[in-house]
């Protein structure tokens, strides 16, 4: 073997993960640089595009992936470098000539001969998730009545939306202000009904052995299903932000700095006599609580009395009185410890509204300093509604398997955002905890509608359970969806004093 194979056959046995990577803001700027979506290059690698954007943010992959990341990466780099050395006028070999639109989605494609759209009707240059679309509202005659569509362009468009929804809804597609970009009303195939199909059919129809198989794989495929809805989505998710040591844990086993107002709050006294209570059962908490605010982006400090709705995060605040724990629990959960805290987005805009005109319950809590993003409530809904929809089918069906399933998605998804083993592409502990105490939160306004219409609130635990006295269907409505609510048991107290004697705390 002459040197020089020598050295062939050493490179060749080096560790992938020796590979030395460039930095996480350059190895975005180099796909970009490219035009190339996180999508295209996350099927090249088979892996997530939510992965792809944790190697963004810093993260570094391992094994083999590593070695093919570093390989995109540098032959993206002299792909760049030769384009760059090219004249001005001179288009590059491997581009078009004409520059399409830039629209910043992954699913927008050029059309070798036009199609109708399916807004308008009129020849369309381009297709958006598979739907031929005009991608500039000026060029689309949707004012104009469209002509019939062909075979072709029928096969491609969705069913029609339900009754009762007009105009570009009624015909399949809905235009979102991102940009130039439209996008389809619903582009998420039905990635839960296929994995369950397929694991009855895996299990020769075996109920048990499917759904153990399902509830394994619940976390990927919850991923998976938040990986589709993000399609088209307006914002770029931060998947491993740097975090604050508040949002740390301060020891292996210990927690982090984090308060969310987790109830756990019996009503002191009952009036004399023997009373029913009902304890009710709010179906889909942490389902519900993914409609919440949520950070975008990195959290950046801030400090001050002040709070900013366009923004959401962890705030520390000197919490007020609460004069009302003989009818109502705290806002803030059963806290003994007196002092500030860390509390979240949905625990400090609780406060806030108690504390408005319109409720005057307590006075408003004082904020010393924030970590906070620019924030939406809808950064989720698309997951949350393909999730309820789901839901919905399978208690309609009578499908147990879907059921558990979707139960087991929704909840490992939330209970695996912060530091797990099980959930490595999206790592947001501040995610966690402000869905956390969205659904406490909602569980207090569920004791405050109780209260408000005349019954008696007799105990709020956790996320979901609300006891109550009196007549309770005539506030809440009875059922498994998730507006709805079941009876978990029924039980008497106060006989002969006048102290609540409720059951065990059943789990949550």
């Amino acid at each position: 073997m002459s040197d020089f194979q020598a050295i062939d056959a050493l490179l060749a046995s080096t560790a992938p993960g020796r590979i030395p990577l460039p930095p996480a803001t350059e190895r975005r700027a180099r796909r970009e640089g490219l035009n190339l979506s996180r999508a295209q290059l996350a099927q090249a690698l088979g892996v997530s595009p939510s992965t792809v954007g944790g190697w963004e943010a810093g993260r570094d992959p391992g094994g083999e992936v590593r070695e093919k990341y570093a390989y995109f990466l540098e032959g993206a780099r002299t792909k760049l470098a030769a384009a760059a050395e090219q004249p001005a006028d001179q288009p590059a070999v491997d581009d078009p000539v004409e520059a399409e639109p830039s629209v910043g989605a992954d699913d927008v494609d050029v059309l070798a001969v036009p199609e109708p759209c399916v807004l308008c009707g009129q020849p369309a240059r381009h297709q958006v998730a598979g739907y031929p679309q005009h991608l500039d509202p000026a060029e689309c005659g949707t004012a104009e009545p469209a002509p019939p569509a062909t075979p072709a362009s029928r096969e491609k468009m969705r069913q029609p939306a339900p009754a009762g929804r007009p105009g570009r809804a009624a015909r399949g597609v809905k235009v979102v202000p991102v940009g130039r970009r439209v996008q389809a009303a619903s582009d998420t195939p039905d990635l839960i009904g296929s994995a369950v199909a397929a694991a009855l059919a895996e299990y020769a129809g075996d109920v048990d052995a499917a759904t153990a198989a399902l509830v394994k794989r619940a976390i990927p495929d919850a991923m998976a299903l938040l990986d589709h809805s993000r399609k088209g989505g307006r914002y770029d998710v931060v998947a491993h932000p740097w975090l604050p040591d508040i949002l740390r844990k301060q020891s292996s086993r210990g927690a982090d700095q984090i308060w969310e107002a987790r109830p756990k709050w019996t009503r002191p006294q009952l009036p004399p006599g023997e009373h029913e209570v009902t304890a009710l059962d709010m179906n889909g908490a942490y389902l519900s609580a993914l409609k919440t605010h949520l950070p975008i982006g990195q959290l950046e400090h801030s400090s001050g009395n002040h709070h900013d709705r366009r923004r959401a995060g962890v705030h520390l605040i000197t919490p007020p009185a609460w004069d009302h724990d003989a009818v109502l629990p705290n806002p803030i959960g059963s806290r003994d410890e007196p002092g500030p805290l860390w509390v979240t987005e949905p625990t400090l805009r609780l406060l806030l509204r108690l504390a408005g005109p319109k409720y005057g319950l307590c006075d408003p809590p004082q904020i010393h300093e924030s970590w906070t993003s620019g924030a939406t409530e809808g950064l989720l809904e698309k997951f949350r509604i393909a999730l309820k929809e789901a839901r919905d089918r399978a208690i309609t069906d009578g499908d147990d398997v879907t059921l558990e399933y979707v139960k087991q998605m929704y909840s490992k998804f939330v209970s695996t955002l912060g530091e797990s083993n099980y959930n490595r592409e999206l790592y947001r502990t501040d995610w966690m905890h402000l869905i956390r105490s969205q659904a406490f939160a909602n569980l207090w306004w569920k004791a405050h509608r109780a209260y408000d219409e005349g019954l008696m609130v007799v105990r709020a635990m956790g996320t979901d359970e609300l006891h109550v006295i009196g007549d309770w269907r005539q506030v809440f409505d009875e059922g498994r969806g998730v507006t709805e609510v079941k009876v978990k048991d029924v039980y008497t107290v106060g006989v002969g004093h006048n102290q609540p004697a409720p059951p065990a705390e059943r789990p949550s």
